[in-house]
């Protein structure tokens, strides 16, 4: 065995990292990957790792961060070593996702109609209607097969305790998925030597996905054949790769907002070279505020006039609908599991982490008394922006903040720190545990769809809990193994 790769991380006997075990043994879906692994030098890492980085450069695989003064643009940093998932935990997270996007469907369905959950007290009426995702526009309205959330992207981290569990859902306009193909391409390109005998699940089918959930949201009075588009702000926006990736992928128009009108019969049209063109499904990258100037900000330039109102008329389908925001809402996640029980009547599968709103008042005493125990989140922040950790905070970062909470209780939420899993991860030349989490994509159309697995991203910087790319997070292929290892 070479001592340069593997064997300083594996004597080093952590509970909660997800390929050894205490004792440095190997956990049994590793096992295959770990015999590979200790055959390797440092030398070989690293070369295999420079070739992952050029694939990647030359791929264009970028993402912007608007608060770097010094270009925007940055490269995704990707780790080599993927991590694995059983078939049969997978099968136990695929069950819980689909549980989950069905019930929060439900939900919004409900409170842009009849409000049952609120009339039977289930969830605060305030709670809803003070959410800045909720859209009083959708009031009454029933979109195609009853679905407000196409597309979802479900953020999980692994518990010691309970598995993977649920840290947040994201059913505006979830964006990761890019990375998630394009990890697979480099990674069967640089290093196929390391996929298990038994295969891996395939992840290259979800553009197709994508494409039928599409249509299959399309509306009833769509042209034949139908026709989608996929509507970006643009070449600066954070996720245009993606943007760009996804359309070409799907053989879809990228369009911006100039590119789209709205008629006298208030169905929407692309402007080509050959005239007006009926377009009867938008896959929409762009937030509500923006999407139309007639209805939300009389300022923007990136929606189009009236599509709100060709919407609301049923001649055009949007994915992800307007509104579907409240259900993402880190104050509702707090009653996701109540929700879950109220219009399945059953218990979720994948199990919340404790949360507390401050807008409760024993649960804001709760918040001041523990502060230094938990992570302070602010409500309608993403990104990693504004979360503080109580145990890593000084004194006056936790008075700053807990004076926050007490001016603008809906605006934050706290939780207990989970100290949740580690995955081998290359940094300064050596192999170090890293905190990881994990986004699943959920397509929800006629069927629901889960691609297996989804998006790890790692926190690069020791000690940080902090995974998101824009926090210098870096991304590694997520491996579901298609049968449990002898």
């Amino acid at each position: 065995m070479t001592n340069d790769l593997l064997q300083g991380y594996q004597d080093a006997g952590l509970s909660d990292d997800e390929m050894f075990d205490e004792a440095g043994a190997l956990r049994d879906d590793y096992r295959e990957l770990g015999e590979i692994l200790q055959g390797w030098s440092l030398e070989d890492h690293l070369e295999r790792e420079e070739r992952a980085d050029l694939a990647l450069l030359s791929a264009g695989i970028t993402f912007n961060v608007y608060s770097e003064e010094e270009g925007t643009e940055r490269i995704f940093p990707f780790s080599l070593i993927p991590r694995i998932i059983g078939a049969q935990e997978w099968a136990h997270v695929e069950a819980g996702l689909k549980q989950r996007l069905q019930a929060l469907n439900l939900f919004l369905l409900d409170i842009y109609g009849p409000q049952r959950i609120i009339e039977e007290g289930v969830v605060p009426e305030e709670i809803v209607l003070s959410s800045p995702g909720y859209q009083p526009e959708m009031a009454g309205f029933h979109p195609p097969l009853g679905i407000y959330a196409h597309i979802a992207g479900c953020d999980l981290v692994r518990d010691e305790q309970r598995g993977m569990v649920v840290l947040e859902d994201n059913l505006r306009t979830p964006s990761g998925v890019s990375y998630v193909l394009e990890n697979r391409t480099v990674m069967l390109r640089v290093v196929p030597e390391l996929f298990p005998r038994g295969g891996v699940r395939a992840v290259a089918d979800y553009p197709n996905q994508l494409m039928n959930m599409l249509l299959s949201v399309r509306p009833s009075d769509s042209g034949d054949p139908p026709r989608a588009v996929l509507l970006t702000p643009g070449i600066y926006n954070s996720a245009y790769f993606e943007h760009s990736f996804l359309s070409n992928q799907m053989g879809l128009p990228l369009v911006e907002g100039s590119d789209l009108t709205v008629g006298d019969d208030d169905h929407v049209y692309l402007r080509s070279t050959s005239g007006l063109e009926r377009i009867d499904v938008i896959y929409r990258r762009i937030d509500d505020d923006f999407l139309d100037p007639t209805v939300y900000r009389p300022d923007s330039l990136l929606g189009v006039p009236g599509l709100m109102r060709a919407y609301l008329n049923g001649h055009v389908s949007l994915v992800n609908a307007p509104g579907a925001g409240v259900a993402d809402d880190k104050v509702v996640y707090r009653w996701v599991p109540e929700i879950i029980r109220f219009y399945l009547d059953e218990d979720p599968i994948l199990p919340n982490v404790e949360t507390f709103s401050a807008l409760v008042p024993n649960e804001l005493d709760h918040i001041r008394a523990h502060a230094r125990d938990l992570v302070i989140k602010p409500a309608n922040a993403s990104g990693g922006y504004g979360v503080l950790i109580g145990e890593q905070a000084s004194s006056d970062e936790l008075e700053d903040t807990l004076a926050q909470v007490e001016a603008e209780p809906r605006n934050w939420i706290a939780q207990p720190l989970l100290h949740f899993s580690t995955i081998p991860t290359f940094d300064d030349d050596q192999l170090r545990p890293r905190r990881a989490d994990l986004r699943p994509f959920v397509l929800s159309g006629q069927e629901t769809w889960v691609i297996p697995g989804g998006l790890t991203r790692v926190a690069l910087r020791e000690g940080s809990y902090i995974v998101n790319s824009s926090q210098g997070g870096g991304s590694k292929d997520t491996w579901v193994l298609n049968e449990e290892p002898d």
